[in-house]
């Protein structure tokens, strides 16, 4: 897949099919816009991904707002899924943009659209003044065809961004699974920590997550790792590990059942499954070791139910 940052960068030629969004998560209802997309691509049309990046409009703004995924975990996710992802910083040039202008400049004059998908609710242009009914509008001008896909329902609710935020800051990650059709995940490379976990029995990767990533509860969850092209079984802490560290550095610290060797430097994904405790603060660094023993034990026990 080609990643561009800012669509001043697109240099594509040829037609392409594009869909449209913040698409923060990529949940359910995203993945049948990017599906849907993806079915129009071939025969020199070239499936796009066109994402608004809302970190730098929230920074302008001075807003403290957090995100289901970060730019990096939205590449690695979407690799394999679309020809291209489009990445624009949502930026003043951006969201003062008269709508007419964004279907003629940006979808016609840039990306040489064919195929527009989008979502029902899909708003766009200044004071949010496009939407489908524009789309439509203008759909024989410019020589596309509209695609607008209905919502994902989760009973009555749609399935929503907003929704899903909701869920992981209650802790609900198996209802947050559901939404976003495979589990919770946080990236990172993992760097050094104390050596704390090795001394005592179990060895852990810790990764630092990005300061715009939303995560669920600090506690101990049970979890699963992609490292090096493999899939292992774990538990994790989210958390600042107040029984050993007086500092506030939020970390996610994993430790997998069956892994051997080094990852420092390594990326890897950690997937939450299954909460299991609240960030605790021992007595002492026995008592937390026996605590993590039980937790380790309960974590196999989880594996081995759902074989």
């Amino acid at each position: 897949m080609q990643y561009i940052r800012g669509m001043e960068s697109w240099g594509g030629s040829g037609a392409a099919a594009v869909t449209l969004g913040k698409f923060d998560g990529l949940h359910r209802g995203h993945l049948k816009l990017i599906e849907r997309v993806q079915s129009y691509a071939g025969n020199d049309i070239k499936s796009v991904v066109f994402s608004f990046d809302m970190v730098p409009f929230f920074k302008e703004k001075g807003l403290k707002k957090k995100n289901l995924m970060t730019s990096e975990e939205k590449r690695l996710f979407l690799e394999g899924r679309a020809d291209c992802l489009v990445e624009c910083p949502f930026v003043e040039d951006i969201y003062t943009m008269e709508a007419e202008s964004f279907i003629k400049e940006v979808l016609s004059d840039k990306f040489h659209a064919k195929y527009v998908v989008v979502g029902t609710d899909f708003r766009f242009g200044h004071n949010k003044r496009g939407d489908v009914h524009m789309l439509r509008q203008y759909e024989n001008v410019y020589g596309y065809q509209l695609d607008v896909v209905e919502k994902e329902m989760y009973g009555t609710r749609e399935i929503s961004s907003t929704f899903i935020k909701e869920e992981v800051v209650k802790g609900n990650i198996e209802l947050v699974e559901k939404l976003l059709g495979r589990p919770y995940f946080v990236a990172g490379n993992v760097k050094h920590g104390n050596m704390l976990g090795r001394k005592l029995g179990f060895p852990t990767m810790n990764i630092i997550p990005s300061e715009e990533k939303l995560l669920p509860p600090n506690g101990v969850y049970i979890c699963s790792v992609s490292a090096g092209g493999n899939i292992y079984q774990g538990i994790g802490n989210i958390g600042c590990k107040p029984t050993v560290s007086d500092n506030n550095v939020t970390a996610i610290e994993v430790f997998l059942f069956d892994y051997e060797g080094q990852a420092y430097g390594q990326q890897i994904e950690v997937k939450l499954l299954s909460f299991v405790r609240p960030e605790l603060k021992f007595s002492s660094v026995g008592e937390l070791q026996e605590r993590v023993n039980q937790d380790i034990e309960n974590g196999k026990k989880y594996f081995e139910k759902v074989r």
